[in-house]
């Protein structure tokens, strides 16, 4: 499996890191070795002094698509789910400056985490999806999927013409505002609406 992770979706976002509004959804990979063990804490890697955290809704794909049409997109997810995109700030700010990829900053092992699933059917609408992140018990990123620049169904539209989707990919669909750095013993909760989707440990 693969995962397809969008950048630059929320406008406040873009606005908190001074980035250039893009024309097309930012789209970059992790591998599969990226996904945090379950009932594992996230390490912060020792190439890195400045690891954010992202809070992202995740989509799973359920079936094989290539050039999928937005309308019909709807029929290759069943569960919604939430996540975190960790990633080396420090080590991307220097690779974006030599025009370089950003693999090494967000593609490290541990960097994906991957929460519990729940069913599409337990949505009125995914694209009015609450979610947030706490950070020791305080909220840090509040986001609704109703303010991404590209809905789900927009970004398995678009993704679908690069890559063919496959059962049990992943896709990231982006960051609202609020991102932070972590530190040693941080615990981190993330939550849609009122569930816990996940909580993990700081080392």
């Amino acid at each position: 499996m693969k995962i397809i992770c969008i950048g630059r979706n929320y406008t406040e976002h873009i606005k908190e890191l001074e980035n250039e509004k893009p024309t097309d959804p930012v789209v970059f990979l992790k591998p599969d070795t990226s996904i945090l063990l379950k009932k594992q804490p996230f390490f912060i890697p020792d190439f890195s002094n400045d690891v954010h955290y992202e809070v992202e809704i995740l989509v799973k794909i359920n079936k094989i698509g290539k050039y999928i049409d937005r309308k019909f997109a709807h029929k290759y997810y069943d569960e919604i789910g939430l996540g975190i995109d960790f990633t080396a700030r420090d080590l991307q700010s220097e690779l974006k400056s030599k025009g370089l990829p950003w693999e090494k900053a967000k593609s490290f092992d541990g960097a994906a985490v991957v929460g519990k699933w729940l069913p599409v059917s337990d949505f009125k609408n995914v694209d009015a999806i609450q979610f947030s992140l706490k950070k020791n018990e305080k909220i840090v990123q509040l986001g609704n999927t109703s303010h991404m620049l590209w809905k789900i169904d927009e970004l398995i539209e678009y993704v679908s013409k690069y890559f063919t989707l496959k059962i049990g990919d992943i896709i990231f669909t982006g960051t609202p505002a609020g991102v932070g750095k972590v530190v040693a013993n941080d615990k981190l909760k993330g939550f849609i609406e009122d569930k816990e989707l996940f909580s993990i440990t700081v080392k």
